[in-house]
């Protein structure tokens, strides 16, 4: 049993800042001289630089990752009661657009390995009220793109990507998030691209679409007091532009330390009987790592047993969409998503962020190894 303790947290944001501080500082000194907080020349720089990283023809800065799902099913202008085909197993965020808009969640399972959505169910789900599908490439690794676009082309389904978790990922050399017909994204703190705050895009080659996102995040204006369409007020702050300027020339980087983080934990993790390990990939970003227990009260009980050492973790998710109370008017129950359902009762993530010291990530892994020891 190891008899000392190292606080450790699951994320550490500060992390962020201090490896950037001067940078950063200038940056944000720049848009304090200037006072253009609003809709400033750091927001149109940051769309280009960020379309220039994803060989994209537009992306559209808006308020958070939220507002960029919604913005991007607003613009398709899909009818009450069409349906939209999202993951059982994710954030509530893309159901909750969904919903919001008076469209129907259709949710379906997920697989077991990869926690993405599964081609196969999506296929079933499909039908003449079908729409569009979001696909989640969650905790940073890509979703079957390639079945899912081809039965999105067969049925004319538009596909909406979730990258939040995934920026910087890639699909067969093509970035995630520029697959699909549109691609959304949050600035978070935690992910990989971050701001300070809050933050999103909506990103796309398809002019006519980016035309119409722009106007529906301002209100549906074409110009001031013109309003075309009825939209949401929805804008990246300059200051969270300026921010993320500095961030995204080091994106790269960071996405490799995290990688980097996650073959120490494959690495080192392997062969303990009692946790299952996420896939290895050289695309996935790893946004978070996370492993599988047996079973609910293994997995609390490894969480409350990494806390009580000092050591943060988090469960990504504790219950999956379909069954919260506020999806209960579509008629959802406990089963029909086995594996989304299953793995809300047995995944723990990690901590896996820049900032995690060496020394701290090796702590983690002998505290792991010394509760499988205690459990045999």
């Amino acid at each position: 049993m190891l008899d000392f303790k190292l606080e450790i947290p699951f994320f550490d944001a500060k992390a962020a800042y201090s490896h950037q501080q001067e940078k950063l500082d200038n940056a944000i000194q720049r848009v304090l001289s200037h006072g253009s907080y609003i809709n400033g020349p750091e927001v149109s720089e940051f769309a280009l630089n960020l379309a220039e990283y994803l060989d994209i023809a537009q992306v559209v800065p808006c308020g958070n990752g939220t507002d960029a799902l919604m913005l991007a099913l607003m613009a398709l202008e899909l009818k009450k009661g069409d349906e939209v085909i999202i993951p059982a197993f994710n954030f509530v965020a893309a159901a909750e657009a969904v919903a919001l808009l008076g469209l129907t969640p259709v949710f379906v399972d997920v697989d077991e390995t990869s926690f993405n959505i599964n081609a196969s169910s999506f296929e079933q789900k499909i039908n003449n009220k079908t729409k569009a599908i979001i696909v989640v490439h969650l905790f940073g690794l890509a979703a079957q793109m390639e079945q899912i676009v081809e039965l999105a082309v067969q049925n004319n389904l538009i596909v909406i990507e979730d990258v939040a978790q995934a920026l910087g990922g890639n699909y067969q050399h093509k970035k995630l998030g520029t697959i699909g017909h549109i691609g959304c994204t949050s600035f978070f703190p935690t992910k990989n691209l971050a701001c300070f705050g809050d933050g999103g895009a909506v990103f796309t080659d398809n002019l006519d679409l980016a035309k119409k996102i722009k106007m529906l995040a301002n209100h549906g204006q074409q110009q001031k007091y013109e309003h075309t369409y009825i939209g949401i007020n929805s804008r990246l702050d300059t200051i969270q532009a300026a921010i993320l300027n500095i961030q995204l020339k080091y994106l790269g980087a960071l996405i490799e330390k995290r990688r980097a983080m996650a073959t120490y934990y494959l690495q080192n993790l392997k062969g303990i009987s009692c946790i299952s390990l996420p896939p290895e990939s050289e695309d996935h970003t790893y946004n978070q790592f996370c492993i599988l227990l047996a079973n609910r009260a293994l997995r609390d009980q490894l969480k409350a047993f990494l806390e009580k050492h000092g050591v943060g973790s988090m469960v990504y998710y504790p219950k999956a969409t379909h069954l919260q109370p506020a999806f209960s008017r579509f008629g959802f129950k406990e089963g029909d998503f086995p594996v989304a359902e299953r793995l809300c009762h047995s995944i723990l993530a990690l901590p896996i962020f820049p900032g995690l010291a060496p020394v701290n990530q090796a702590h983690i892994v002998a505290l792991i190894r010394s509760f499988a020891d205690e459990i045999k």
